[in-house]
């Protein structure tokens, strides 16, 4: 049965949630180890900078979504972010991306914040399907990435 929970209370699948992350994005990671990276990602959950949504389908992790506070360093004014959105290869299709992009946006919302950004390299026509408005195109990582925003 699908459940979707902060990951603050399934903790255990903190590692497991961050790895994806980091081999799904690695290229933001140059520099910091994995080990590093999982760290700063539960200390995350704890602290409330990555507020992590997560679906489950018993105890199979399907997929995340984050409120996070800092999510691109070159644009500390902007924030904060809708970030961590990955679902497992094998759950796509199902419209969790949506729904925990939705949990993540009504989080938000009930907590005052008026607008959330996001960066994508690849998934601005799905986000702009969604209400999300291109601010400006950007080179980072390698790679043109778009700067969305989305007024809650």
């Amino acid at each position: 049965m699908l459940r979707m929970d902060w990951l603050e209370n399934q903790m255990h699948h903190s590692d497991t949630m961050a790895q994806r992350l980091y081999q799904q994005f690695s290229y933001e990671y140059v520099g910091q180890s994995l080990a590093q990276w999982q760290q700063e990602f539960a200390a995350g959950q704890l602290d409330g900078s990555w507020k992590t949504l997560v679906v489950t389908d018993g105890d199979q992790l399907l997929g995340s979504a984050a409120l996070a506070q800092d999510d691109l360093s070159s644009r500390p004014e902007l924030g904060p972010w809708l970030a961590c959105v990955l679902v497992a290869p094998e759950a796509r299709g199902r419209g969790l991306a949506a729904q925990l992009i939705e949990g993540i946006c009504n989080h938000a919302r009930d907590s005052g914040i008026k607008t959330l950004y996001l960066h994508t390299h690849d998934k601005a026509d799905y986000y702009a399907k969604r209400g999300w408005h291109l601010l400006e195109r950007f080179d980072a990582w390698g790679k043109e990435q778009c700067l969305m925003s989305l007024a809650l």
